[in-house]
């Protein structure tokens, strides 16, 4: 016999339904008369059944996501959010400054914060460390914590147990960094952020598997050490690129892109729903691979779509002025769980909060829009629950619905495009790099 012949075939068939269904069926049949589908398990995932909706060679000859931008990790993870995270600087400020005050003992500062010691924490080894950092201060800074979620963090090593600083470094000046997960457990694919900040583990979903990478798009020449001195913003940058990209598409092309035009490109991809759908099944499984087209004319229709969708979710967008969405009735502005509280009414278009006050023109597909593993519009309310709004965070909501709509408007457009890069692909050879 030839190796030829000693290859094995595989087949696949399922069968869906009720328990009782299922086995009236099994006792009706064998494998014999079962129609079965023919498939053919390929590198690098040999999976035995069938790819619904894509091609997994054209995935396979497109770049992945983490050799596009090598230098990568999971976001910090603090182990103790309801500590060292506030919506408010000066609350978060007064917090840590008791929790530093030599007066308090330890088991009432325990108690006050609910405070757990783990393997590599122990409060009282911490705060006593905690107390000899005179610049603590310095150290009090805006992360991204959730989707449009902005909030201050105690960003200090012995507050933390996860601070990723070699990552999160290259944050702390001019930059952009994509959030996308490794494996997904949720359908339909929607696992991509901006963010420019300091980004926490679950800015994209906190979902079991779903852990978010992020991916800066420019490396600084800063030291740990150097994170919350005073000239840092004059260190030198480069991009997180990798060369072999630039290179061919500066072949392609006849010119180099900028870094945030390919950062852009990349976006505006995995923002097409034409791209999610083809690859429903591949996405879930590792990260991303972006499909490159031969045409420059094509690149930068689509670098522009995905820039103005960066605007849009940085809440930096010209075109967030004015919103769609406005803030109506009397009341305390508080956020309440409930039949009379968080809640949406189709038919009016509104998003209440209380039994009396609402945000209006809230379009149903906005209300709706899912980005990772969070309802957008949904759980940026219900994270505030028993808060009173400010003005600001009223504005910001009103920006956010006015951000999602702009983002199904350019989410059209890009789909109207995106299938002639699958059809003018342009093959990129790519040696991983190490993160």
């Amino acid at each position: 016999m030839t190796a030829k012949e000693r290859k094995a075939k595989v087949y696949h068939a399922d069968l869906w339904g009720l328990r009782e269904t299922k086995y009236k069926w099994l006792e009706q049949h064998a494998w014999i008369s079962t129609k079965w589908q023919k498939v053919h398990p390929k590198s690098e995932f040999h999976l035995f059944v069938p790819q619904k909706g894509g091609s997994s060679e054209l995935w396979m000859r497109s770049a992945k996501i983490t050799d596009i931008f090598p230098v990568r990790n999971t976001g910090m993870r603090t182990h103790r959010d309801s500590f060292v995270f506030d919506f408010d600087r000066e609350t978060l400020e007064r917090r840590i400054r008791l929790f530093l005050n030599p007066d308090l003992p330890d088991d009432v500062v325990r108690e006050t914060y609910k405070l757990k010691d783990n393997r590599d924490w122990k409060m009282e080894e911490k705060r006593r460390l905690l107390q000899q950092d005179k610049m603590w201060k310095k150290k009090l800074l805006p992360c991204s914590y959730r989707l449009f979620d902005t909030r201050w963090l105690f960003y200090h090593y012995h507050a933390i147990d996860f601070g990723r600083e070699e990552l999160m470094r290259h944050m702390f000046q001019d930059n952009l960094a994509l959030m996308t997960c490794r494996q997904t457990i949720q359908s339909p694919w929607a696992h991509a952020m901006v963010s420019d900040k300091i980004t926490d583990d679950c800015m994209v979903s906190n979902r079991t598997r779903e852990r978010g990478y992020l991916m800066p798009l420019y490396l600084y020449d800063t030291s740990k050490e150097d994170l919350f001195k005073n000239n840092v913003a004059h260190s030198a940058r480069k991009a997180n690129v990798s060369s072999n990209v630039l290179l061919a598409l500066e072949a392609a092309y006849e010119k180099q892109p900028t870094p945030t035009d390919i950062f852009s490109y990349v976006y505006s991809v995995l923002y097409s729903n034409v791209y999610r759908e083809n690859h429903a099944e591949l996405l879930r499984l590792d990260f991303p691979r972006i499909p490159f087209t031969k045409d420059v004319k094509l690149f930068q229709k689509l670098a522009a779509l995905g820039e103005r969708l960066v605007d849009l979710h940085l809440l930096r967008s010209s075109e967030l002025d004015p919103p769609i969405a406005r803030f109506q009735g009397e009341g305390d502005n508080r956020v309440q769980i409930g039949k009379k509280g968080l809640r949406y009414d189709s038919e009016k278009q509104w998003v209440y909060i209380n039994e009396a006050q609402f945000f209006e023109d809230v379009p149903p597909e906005v209300w709706e829009y899912q980005i990772g593993g969070y309802q957008v519009c949904r759980k940026w309310l219900k994270d505030r629950k028993g808060r009173t709004l400010s003005l600001d965070e009223i504005k910001t909501y009103c920006r956010i619905v006015t951000a999602l709509e702009k983002t199904i408007e350019a989410q059209a457009k890009i789909d109207k495009l995106y299938p002639k890069v699958e059809e003018t692909l342009l093959l990129i050879k790519l040696k991983p790099q190490a993160a």
